[in-house]
């Protein structure tokens, strides 16, 4: 089987199954460029859009841009959309771009009423994320990386490789664009890319990028399972005492803690183990401690035997 076949065959149930049009983002990289072709080979009489996000981040981006467009005029799409945005860096250039380009996808899902938005993340960025998240000590939730489905977000290419994704622009007869990003080793994507994996390979065996895959998804099992727990936990009370929690398995208390914490008022995502850690403290090694105070101006103290969550003005 040519792996254009098997690109194809990883978009079919999802081009079946969305309404409006199909919405791709195309870096003009050989994952993106390839998920692309997919989408437009499979789509038969369905309306394919490529978004090509020109960052400003290098002095060649507008020029990455326009050379992505000619490439998927040439191969037959109809209508494209290049957007320039602007990224202002408040956490790290990797993580301020990331959310700039998914703030110009929000914006052009709903202009277009698509239920879908396909992205061409792979098996081989799987596994990364796993080695990324294993360094930074992160639970399950992390470890389990990109979901196939989140929100209208659909990765229908996560159980294929990098390789196959650069073999269906070969025998489309397109040549990606090489972020040059991808090889900064200031980076430490590109440091697990080049050096981390490379190394596990020879040094333990071939198949390590797939082992971490499939690892991923059964820790996404795992913790997607956790979490509709504690949500079963908290959706039949509507306050919880200390003995309550006490009564749970810690996977499911530091997921409800999580809950408590960011409903009371903690930013998304802002919330590490050294934040959970004096509040699973308060619950189960109680020695009279005062309050924590935690991101977003929390405050968690224990009083007559119950968690008491508050927020305070800054």
């Amino acid at each position: 089987m040519n792996s254009t076949l098997r690109a194809r065959q990883a978009v079919r149930p999802w081009v079946e199954n969305s309404s409006g049009p199909l919405l791709v983002g195309v870096s003009g990289g050989a994952d993106s460029l390839a998920l692309a072709i997919a989408l437009l080979l499979e789509a038969m009489d369905r309306v394919v859009i490529p978004v090509v996000i020109d960052h400003g981040l290098q002095e060649s981006s507008a020029e990455v841009a326009e050379i992505t467009q000619r490439h998927l005029e040439n191969f037959g799409f109809q209508k494209i959309e290049k957007i320039r945005i602007n990224v202002e860096i408040t956490d790290g250039l990797e993580a301020s771009a990331r959310r700039a380009r998914y703030e110009a996808f929000e914006q052009v899902a709903q202009r277009h009423g698509s239920s879908f938005f396909f992205l061409g993340h792979t098996e081989n960025d799987l596994a990364e994320s796993v080695l990324l998240g294993l360094a930074r000590g992160s639970g399950t939730r992390s470890l389990s990386g990109m979901a196939e489905v989140n929100g209208i977000y659909i990765r229908p290419f996560l159980q294929l490789t990098r390789d196959v994704t650069e073999e269906v622009c070969r025998e489309n007869k397109i040549e990606p664009w090489r972020d040059p990003h991808n090889f900064d080793e200031h980076f430490a994507r590109v440091r697990v890319r080049r050096n981390i994996l490379p190394l596990l390979e020879r040094e333990i065996g071939p198949g390590i990028s797939s082992a971490l895959a499939r690892s991923s998804r059964i820790l996404r099992e795992d913790a997607d399972a956790l979490d509709e727990l504690a949500q079963d936990f908290l959706d039949l009370r509507d306050s919880c005492s200390i003995s309550e929690l006490a009564s749970l398995p810690r996977a499911v208390r530091a997921r409800v803690l999580r809950r408590l914490i960011y409903a009371a008022g903690a930013p998304q995502g802002s919330l590490t183990y050294d934040h959970i850690a004096p509040i699973e403290a308060l619950v189960t090694a109680w020695r009279g401690q005062g309050a924590s105070s935690l991101p977003g101006g929390v405050k968690v103290e224990r009083i007559s035997g119950r968690l008491s969550l508050s927020k305070q003005v800054q």
